[in-house]
């Protein structure tokens, strides 16, 4: 699984049927909700798209449209640890509106979504085989109850080297792909149902928002810096005769 995302979004009500109805919105229009999600950031327009190219743009991107009684922004930056931390400028910007974030990341298998209604926050879930649970807040939705009951298992890799049990009762991107088409309307990866949203249909206008201070971008470098060094040096795997998998050595042996 590949999946990524990156999503926030305020609506009045459920946001479905303001992404079924999408139109086309204005770029002036959607500059405006853009600068008050990101205050302080350095604004620029950049190229448009859609919402299945951009539902995890770029660092320093953010992809966003207004819909009728609702906006949604695609930005990294919404993809919390924690997602009951989120800051309360947002929750001013959302004056009243349901809130809904959800981000996933395939290469930690990482999950984190969280809901406020009337400004309050009624669920919020973060997961990782590494992390374990992060947060669970609130009642879980209908949509997770057979994930947590142990219907979906993660089953071993045939094959692969010392592999235990999954340390978690199944497996974050898939709950992920599930809550996106509860809360969102649409999926990333899999088969579509009937009744999906085509995000190929969702028409976003891009804007390059950066720190003008470059402090956050040192940050990240930083960041990024450390994670290449601490994963070591690259390992290399082939199928054996026995159908197992084997490391391949550095002389290639």
């Amino acid at each position: 699984m590949g999946a990524k995302t990156a999503l926030l979004a305020f609506s009045e009500g459920d946001l479905r049927p303001a992404l079924r109805g999408a139109t086309r919105a204005e770029r002036s229009e959607v500059e405006t909700p853009v600068r008050r999600v990101l205050p302080g950031y350095a604004v620029a327009p950049d190229g448009d798209g859609t919402l299945l190219d951009w539902v995890y743009p770029p660092d320093d991107m953010t992809y966003a449209t207004v819909l009728a009684g609702a906006e949604l922004f695609c930005d990294r930056r919404f993809m919390l640890d924690r997602p009951s931390e989120l800051p309360a400028h947002l929750h001013d910007a959302a004056a009243g509106r349901r809130i809904v974030v959800h981000g996933m990341h395939s290469v930690v298998d990482w999950l984190g979504f969280g809901v406020w209604e009337d400004g309050e926050l009624v669920r919020s879930l973060s997961l990782s085989p590494d992390g374990g649970v992060m947060e669970n807040i609130g009642d879980p939705y209908d949509f997770e109850l057979p994930f947590w009951a142990g219907e979906h298992p993660v089953e071993p890799m045939p094959g692969w080297p010392n592999e235990g049990p999954y340390p978690l009762p199944f497996h974050p991107l898939d709950l992920g792909e599930e809550a996106l088409r509860a809360l969102f309307g649409f999926t990333v990866e899999g088969a579509p149902a009937p009744d999906d949203i085509d995000p190929h249909e969702v028409h976003l206008h891009g804007f390059r928002v950066a720190d003008p201070s470059g402090a956050e971008q040192a940050v990240r470098e930083a960041a990024y810096a450390e994670a290449v060094r601490a994963m070591g040096r690259p390992r290399r795997f082939t199928l054996g005769p026995d159908g197992a998998w084997q490391e391949i050595g550095a002389d290639g042996g």
